[in-house]
């Protein structure tokens, strides 16, 4: 048995048989482009498999060295690889610039940022572990678009040849000429490699004179500017002064361009990772340095704490409430991953755990007081009570304590609105109840929740709780 059949064995013990075996047979039969950037949940769709068995098989094929993470930043607009980055630490930029686009962006965990999948080249060595010896329109598809701009499978190249002037590629440190004729239509002179873009704005009365117009590629991001241009010839003298090739084109950014880049598909975001149960586990300390702090839109936190644990103690005994304990805490560990969520900590009797929307906290604390009251039940004594609490809003992540945390007032709210509870009833705020998909649930399970106005410590004004009975 070589090395990778080894760790393909290690890893039919740690994962889901049926996405394990798609697996192996897309590193053993699958075109190189498939294995590079992979995109998880379209990966788990066209297979007909689990999307979370999925997303912890290739976090466990990860671990064992048969596929390499990438962490990329995303242009919201054009869905352009802004920045590709082995680990989350060093994405440490407070803007990133499109020059497609011409626009910049806060990387926030939400929407920005992609986790990709790539076969490591001790598995199989594919095309993409040296792009630059990937063909122009292979480059684009595979290094400059990132996994969510959903583009055609047949008809790709064609479609993108009919947007395109021209293209060339020039060598590291060489020159060049482009020479085209210039359509009434606004072009884009981009270069993917190095990021770069020019706009030329053709308008006005034909002319047969010749227009020109230079471009120098080096590290240097120069801000996108505009040209005014009539239509008819243009000579472009290109120069490339970075140790890469450069591979310009002039695309025209016309409605086949925009339909080309502007159909989309679910991807693997930053923060649906870090709210993964498996990622938790197999890479607690390896997210984030601790200085970084990186924004999250919407976070879902869901706080958990035993009501009269002290009295527990004093009445069944240390050994007989430790067991106790620990059977709820594998309860809630249990209901919280099998809800999409992460618990982040747990602290004395207490849980702090994350869920990437407000209806999966729901439907996880709904499971939990079941869950309770079936331990309960078993005991035949109303041992466990547990209080729950949740809210949802924009936080940041940060590393505490050797492990990847979250910071920020919707964490604070959370951790008081669980502090009010003191019955079985569930307390959450209405940015939790009033979410569409947690109204539906609610309502399919016949809950009506009660809201009231009460005041939470250090938040300046009330705050509307809705209790869950």
């Amino acid at each position: 048995m070589d090395e990778v059949d080894a760790r393909f064995s290690v890893l039919e013990r740690t994962a889901d048989a049926a996405v394990v075996a798609a697996i192996r047979e897309l590193v053993a039969h699958g075109e190189d482009r498939r294995l590079n950037r992979i995109n998880v949940p379209d990966f788990a769709t066209k297979h007909g498999l689990d999307e979370e068995a999925t997303i912890a098989a290739f976090l466990h094929a990860a671990r064992l060295g048969l596929f390499e993470m990438s962490w990329n930043v995303l242009c919201p607009g054009c869905g352009g690889v802004l920045d590709a980055n082995a680990s989350l630490r060093t994405v440490r930029q407070e803007t990133y610039n499109c020059a497609l686009c011409a626009a910049g962006y806060e990387p926030t965990l939400d929407e920005l940022v992609e986790v990709v999948f790539t076969v490591s080249p001790r598995v199989r060595r594919i095309a993409a572990h040296d792009p630059d010896s990937l063909p122009p329109w292979e480059y684009a598809r595979q290094i400059l678009w990132g996994s969510g701009v959903d583009l055609p499978e047949e008809d790709y190249e064609r479609i993108l040849d009919g947007v395109t002037l021209d293209a060339l590629e020039v060598p590291a440190g060489g020159k060049a000429v482009l020479s085209v004729q210039l359509p009434s239509e606004f072009v884009i002179l981009f270069e993917p490699v190095s990021h770069s873009a020019h706009f030329v704005d053709v308008k006005g009365e034909p002319t047969r004179e010749r227009q020109t117009l230079s471009a120098v590629y080096n590290k240097v991001r120069a801000p996108t500017g505009t040209t005014v241009m009539r239509p008819g010839p243009l000579r472009i003298a290109l120069e490339n002064q970075t140790d890469r090739r450069g591979l310009p084109g002039l695309w025209i950014a016309n409605d086949d361009f925009h339909r080309l880049l502007g159909r989309r598909k679910p991807f693997l975001t930053a923060k649906r990772l870090l709210s993964n149960q498996t990622f938790r586990h197999l890479f607690r300390a390896e997210t984030l340095d601790v200085d970084q702090r990186l924004k999250i839109l919407s976070l879902t936190f869901l706080f958990t704490d035993l009501k009269g644990s002290t009295h527990l103690y004093e009445r069944v005994g240390d050994l007989a409430a430790y067991d106790l304990v620990k059977a709820h805490f594998g309860v809630l560990n249990e209901i919280v991953a099998e809800e999409t969520g992460a618990v982040v900590k747990t602290i004395g009797d207490a849980v702090m755990a994350t869920f990437t929307t407000p209806d999966r906290a729901v439907a996880a604390a709904l499971r939990m007081r079941e869950g309770m009251r079936q331990l309960n039940d078993a005991r035949q004594h109303e041992d466990l009570v547990l209080k729950i609490g949740i809210h949802e809003g924009p936080c940041l992540a940060v590393a505490l304590n050797d492990r990847q945390d979250y910071f920020g007032q919707t964490v604070n709210i959370a951790s008081r609105v669980q502090g009010l509870a003191d019955s079985r009833a569930i307390f959450a705020t209405r940015a939790v109840v009033e979410n569409p998909a947690s109204a539906a649930l609610l309502a399919g399970a016949g809950l009506t929740p009660s809201a009231q106005n009460l005041a939470l410590r250090g938040v300046t004004e009330q705050v509307t709780i809705y209790q869950i009975p």
